[in-house]
């Protein structure tokens, strides 16, 4: 008898690619760290000073979700799972890249920082940082799940 004419060996199908493990695990934790991050001061904020900078604490609460979003899809794995977080990287970053000037170029439209601010600068810079290597792992995940 083959390899091939074993049952357990002919039904075995190939595991698919997880999007959580090696470096996307620290993804994971990253954009899990910053959900938490994001979300915690965004709703202290609009408890205590919505009145202050609206806009601010809004754009947080809105990073919170994108990241909520992201790494609940980087857990759950798959090829929609890994094609929704590409896309919201891609809107992260996007969203980075323009709060990050707008703070710049008007800072009086900000009276207080958000999580994108100065292109993530109170963050280390991680907010900029982190779309883009998520999304340099979602495509490498593509060409190892093909």
């Amino acid at each position: 008898m083959s390899d091939t004419d074993r049952p357990e060996v002919a039904t075995a199908a190939k595991p698919a690619f997880e999007l959580g493990t090696g470096p996307g695990r620290v993804l994971v934790w990253f954009y899990g760290v910053f959900t938490v991050a994001a979300a915690s001061r965004s709703i202290v904020q609009m408890i205590i000073d919505f009145d202050r900078a609206p806009l601010a604490y809004v754009l947080s609460a809105v990073a919170a979700v994108v990241y909520g979003f992201i790494t609940y899809s980087l857990v759950r794995g798959g090829e929609k799972a890994r094609r929704a977080a590409l896309v919201c990287c891609a809107a992260e970053l996007l969203g980075v890249l323009v709060v990050g000037a707008w703070t710049l170029a008007d800072p009086a439209a900000f009276p207080d920082a958000t999580v994108w601010s100065d292109f993530g600068m109170g963050y280390l810079f991680i907010p900029v940082i982190l779309p883009v290597t998520g999304m340099i792992w979602l495509r490498r995940a593509k060409t190892v799940a093909v």
